[in-house]
C-alpha cells in the first residue's frame, strides 16, 4: 500500500500542463483568433476579477492540494516517532527552498534590485507554508484531530474577516480595498509586497493588486490539509469502491457547503476565503476521484506518460517555465515562418518554448531523475 498511485502523478501533471503550457498559449493565441466564441472560451481560462470561481481559479488550489496528497505516502513512516532525527531539518530545508524559488519566480530576486524584491508573492511560497504546517499536524495527530484543526482554521479566518476591524478595514467588508486581509498584507509586507514601490519616501502599492498572503496563510494550510485527507483515503486499506464513494461524497459535500456559504462569506480566490477553500478543495476531491477511477481502477493508461513527465518533476516544470525564457532560441529557429503565420507567430513561439521545456523534462524522466526540494 506504500506505492504512490499513478493517478496522483497524472493529476499533478494535468495541473502543471494547464499552468505552464495552456495559460500562456491561449493568451498568445487570443489576438490572432479574435472571435466571440474564443472570448467566451477564455472566460473559463481567466481568473475571476473578484467574487466567484472559474475553471482557471482551480489551478493554484489543485497544485497545493496535490502537495498535501503526497504527505501520507512520504511521511507516514515517521508517525510512530522513529527515524525523525533528520526529518525536521528536511522539512525546514523544503520550506526554505520553496520560499526562495518563489522569490526567484515572482519575487524578482534575480533582478538584483533591492527596491524591486518582493517577499511573499508566489504559489510556491503558499505551498511552503501549507506543506510544513500540514506535515507537522499529520505527523503528530490522528485523522479526526486533523479534521478538527482544519475546521478551526477555516472558522478562524472567517471570524477574523467578519469581526476584526483595523483602521476602518475589515468588520465584514469583502471589497478589494476594504477587507482585513488587504490591510494586514500592507502593514506586514509594506515595501516588500508584490508590486509595491517607494516613491518620495512613501510606499506606493500597485493598482489592482489585491492578492493577499499573510492572513490567507491560515487557509493555505487547510488547502494542503485537504490534500492530505485525500491521500490518506487513497493510501488506506479500504476497498476501491469505498475509496471512490468517499472521494466523491466528500468532494460534493465540500463544494456544496462552500457555495452555500457564498452569501455570507463570499467565494474569493484572491484573498483565499474559507468558502473558496471548500469549493476548490471539493473540486480537487472530485478530480482525484475521476483520475483514480479512470487510471487506477479501470486501468486506462493511454497518454499517462505525458502527464507523469510533468507530474513527477512538477516543481522543475514550474520554475523552468517561469524563470528561463527560451524565446531567443525559438525565434532563431522559427523566424522565417513569421511572414507566413502572421498574428499566430507569438503562439508558435510559445509552443516552441514549451517544447524545449518538455524535452528537458523528458530527459529527466527517462533517466529517472526527479528533482525534489
Amino acid at each position: 500500500m506504500n506505492k504512490r498511485l499513478d493517478s496522483l502523478d497524472a493529476l499533478r501533471g494535468f495541473d502543471l500542463i494547464l499552468l505552464v503550457v495552456f495559460e500562456e498559449f491561449l493568451w498568445k493565441l487570443r489576438p490572432a483568433v479574435d472571435a466571440s466564441w474564443f472570448d467566451s472560451l477564455m472566460q473559463h481560462f481567466t481568473h475571476k476579477d473578484w467574487q466567484g470561481f472559474s475553471f482557471w481559479d482551480l489551478v493554484m488550489p489543485l497544485f497545493m492540494f496535490m502537495s498535501g496528497a503526497t504527505i501520507p505516502y512520504s511521511l507516514a513512516k515517521y508517525r510512530n516517532g522513529t527515524g525523525r532525527e533528520g526529518l525536521n531539518r528536511r522539512l525546514a530545508r523544503r520550506f526554505l527552498l520553496l520560499w526562495l524559488l518563489g522569490m526567484v519566480c515572482q519575487g524578482n530576486l534575480l533582478g538584483l534590485d533591492p527596491q524591486r524584491i518582493y517577499l511573499f508573492s508566489n504559489t510556491l511560497q503558499a505551498i511552503a507554508v501549507g506543506y510544513i504546517f500540514a506535515a507537522i499536524i499529520f505527523l503528530n495527530t490522528r485523522i479526526w484531530t486533523q479534521v478538527a484543526i482544519a475546521v478551526i482554521l477555516l472558522l478562524a479566518y472567517w471570524g477574523a474577516m467578519e469581526f476584526v476591524t483595523i483602521g476602518g478595514y475589515g468588520g465584514g467588508n469583502y471589497t478589494p480595498e476594504g477587507n482585513l486581509a488587504e490591510i494586514i498584507d500592507r502593514w506586514v509586507l509594506g515595501r516588500f509586497r508584490d508590486g509595491a514601490q517607494v516613491v518620495d519616501g512613501a510606499v506606493v502599492f500597485a493598482n489592482g493588486y489585491n492578492y493577499t498572503w499573510i492572513l490567507s496563510s491560515l487557509n493555505f494550510i487547510v488547502t494542503v490539509m485537504t490534500g492530505v485527507f485525500a491521500g490518506e483515503i487513497l493510501k488506506s486499506s479500504l476497498a476501491q469502491r469505498r475509496k471512490l464513494v468517499l472521494l466523491f461524497a466528500i468532494g460534493i459535500a465540500m463544494a456544496l457547503c462552500g457555495w452555500l456559504l457564498n452569501g455570507i462569506h463570499p467565494v474569493i480566490k484572491r484573498i483565499w476565503t474559507s468558502s473558496m477553500v471548500l469549493v476548490s478543495s471539493g473540486y480537487c476531491f472530485l478530480l482525484t476521484w475521476l483520475f483514480y477511477y479512470w487510471i487506477d481502477c479501470r486501468g486506462h493508461r493511454r497518454g499517462l506518460t505525458l502527464l507523469k513527465i510533468y507530474g513527477m518533476n512538477s516543481i522543475t516544470a514550474y520554475v523552468v517555465s517561469l524563470v528561463i525564457n527560451f524565446s531567443s532560441v525559438s525565434h532563431s529557429l522559427l523566424h522565417g515562418l513569421e511572414t507566413y503565420v502572421g498574428a499566430y507567430y507569438p503562439a508558435l513561439l510559445m509552443l516552441s518554448n514549451a517544447a524545449i521545456v518538455f524535452v528537458i523534462l523528458l530527459i529527466l524522466y527517462r533517466n529517472k531523475i526527479f528533482l525534489r526540494v
